[in-house]
This record gives structure tokens, sequence and C-alpha cells, in this order.
């Protein structure tokens, strides 16, 4: 059975498909962790700390030499995202209610699932894009993206939008196992080759824990919408991000519209937020819910647009890639 080869084929399959697996456990079968226990139970309600080492990983595999331009991109990229989600988020504090909209079409959305799906690129994403329709340069400018991993840029711009209020000890928990991964790594390029791969390994487990947290008729309730915000994301970043690449990248657009993703680590945000600051524990599920959604629709839609882009404005290296 091929089934490494079938995950790899689902966009952000190694993600979601076992999140979609734990979300089943979580909507027929509630109580299965407790029932098992032991070592079964902890898969199943192991989210916090098995972010806590792959986000450990993370940091450990980002290395600081790298050349001027992939610096440059990926600044560029990281810092367009985080700004966008910044400003998208402070019209959200103004216009909408605390918490989450609790009726209409638009129930369930809230800041919290508007900001977490808007500040954090699908680096894989990114880099697979570009690694077939830009240059190595572009396809390397995932590097900086980890910054955004984990829920740190979130919880900065929902305290900066006045949308929430965390203790300085919470920024610091929720950053310190990266950074000590991020001086390991750099102290020891052994540690680096040993811990980096952990990250990889680590997706499909808090994948399935993640999703022993999400209720499937949420999913289905608040779906189109997840539609709607995913599609959202794609526009609202993708514009700004195409125009930074041109203006300060020297691109062409394409590295741009490539990093106007949801990535997959985001539907973590949520949960992870709402343990620290208790008022989003009531929307957490459907905040998650619409973002898991969006990492779906942008996986998929993003590949799509960014090809035809670089296709039009980039066509030498695009017969560069047919005559390969």
């Amino acid at each position: 059975m091929q089934i490494k080869r079938t995950l790899d084929r689902i966009p952000g399959g190694l993600m979601l498909v076992p999140l979609f697996l734990g979300a089943l456990c979580h909507t027929f079968a509630p109580w299965a962790g407790q029932y098992f226990g032991s070592f079964t139970n902890g898969i199943i309600t192991g989210t916090v700390p098995i972010l806590s080492v792959w986000f450990f990983c993370m940091g450990a595999g980002i290395d600081l030499k790298s050349t001027g331009i992939v610096l440059r991109k990926s600044g560029t990229i990281v810092i367009t995202k985080i700004i966008i989600a910044w400003c998208v988020g402070f019209i959200c504090v103004q216009i909408m209610p605390p918490g989450m909209i609790e009726t209409g079409f638009f129930a369930g959305l809230s800041t919290l699932a508007i900001v977490t799906s808007m500040d954090m690129t699908n680096g894989g994403l990114y880099a697979a894009m570009m690694q077939q329709y830009g240059t190595k340069e572009e396809a390397g400018a995932f590097v900086l993206t980890s910054i955004e991993s984990g829920p740190l840029v979130t919880m900065m711009i929902l305290g900066s939008t006045g949308a929430a209020y965390f203790e300085p000890r919470l920024f610091i928990g929720a950053v310190l196992p990266f950074i000590i991964g991020f001086i390991l790594g750099n102290l020891d390029h052994e540690m680096r080759t040993f811990l980096s791969p952990a990250s990889m390994i680590m997706i499909p487990f808090f994948g399935f824990a993640l999703g022993n947290t999400i209720n499937l008729w949420v999913v289905v309730q608040t779906g189109f919408l997840g539609i709607l915000l995913g599609l959202g994301v794609i526009v609202v970043t993708g514009i700004p991000l195409i125009l930074a690449d041109k203006v300060i990248g020297g691109g062409h657009g394409g590295a741009g519209l490539a990093a106007s993703s949801t990535a997959g680590a985001a539907v973590t945000n949520p949960i992870i937020i709402a343990q620290m600051v208790p008022a989003f524990e009531p929307i957490a599920a459907a905040a998650t819910a619409l973002v898991a959604t969006s990492v779906i629709v942008t996986s998929i839609v993003v590949p799509i647009i960014t090809a035809a882009w670089c296709n039009r404005f980039n066509p030498k290296r695009s017969s560069d890639i047919k005559a390969g």
C-alpha cells in the first residue's frame, strides 16, 4: 500500500487526513480517550505537549546562514503577511462583536478565526510552488516563514489590536521552546540534523490530536463560510503580497501569490490561545473548523492560480519546465 504517496498527493494531507480521522473519532466516539486510557488517551488528548516538541524541533531546523536574496524574499513575505493580518484584525475588532457572530450566515466567524487564517503561510506549499515555477532562491525563501509558526504572532496581533490581553509570561512561554531549539540547532549542526526531521514526523500526531477537539457537525455548519474565508485569505493577502514581491522582493509577483495561503499549523492556534485566554474557549471549536476549511481551500486554489500567474508573467521559466 502506498499510504505516504497518497497523503502527499492530497494538499496538506499529512496534516489534514489525521486531523479528519481524529475529528471522526471525536464526533462519533468522544469517550474513546477516557475508555482506553494510558498511551492511547495521551495521543488523543496530547495536542499541547506534541505541539511543544514540534515547535522546539522547528526552531532547531532554522539556520542563520542564508543568502541575502533568500532573507529579503523571506522578510518581505513574513512582514507583509503579519501587517495584513494586523490591519484586518484591527478592523474586525472595530466592527465585529466580542467573541463570535452568533446568528445568521456568518455565525461562528470571529476575529480569532480571521486573524489565525491570515497570519501564517503554508511554507511547504510555497516552497513546492517556487521549486517548480520560481528560482532556487525563491524556493528557499520559506526559511523565515517558520517565525510565523505557532501562536506567538497570532497572540501579538490579537493583543495589539485589543482583541485579547496576554500576560508577558504567556508570550515568553509560547516562544521559549522555539528559541531554545533555535539556539541549540545553531550552536551544533549535528543537533540541527538530529532534531529538524522530527518537525515533519510530528505533523500527523498533532493533526490527529487536534482533530479530537473538532466536532464534524460544526465543520458542516461552517463549511461554506470556511470556503469564503479561504478565498478571502487569498484575495486580501495575495494582492499586497504580489505588490510587495514586485516592489521589494524584485520578483514578478508569483512568489507573493504562492504565499497567500493558510498554513496547516494555523489550525492549532485557536485551541492553544483558548487555553491561555479562557474567554476564547466558547469560540475555539468554530474557529478551528473555519481555519481547517481555509487550509483546504487555499491548498487547492493557490497552486492553480500561482501556476497560471507564473505561466503568464514568467514565460521563460515555464518554457524551462516544459523542456525539462
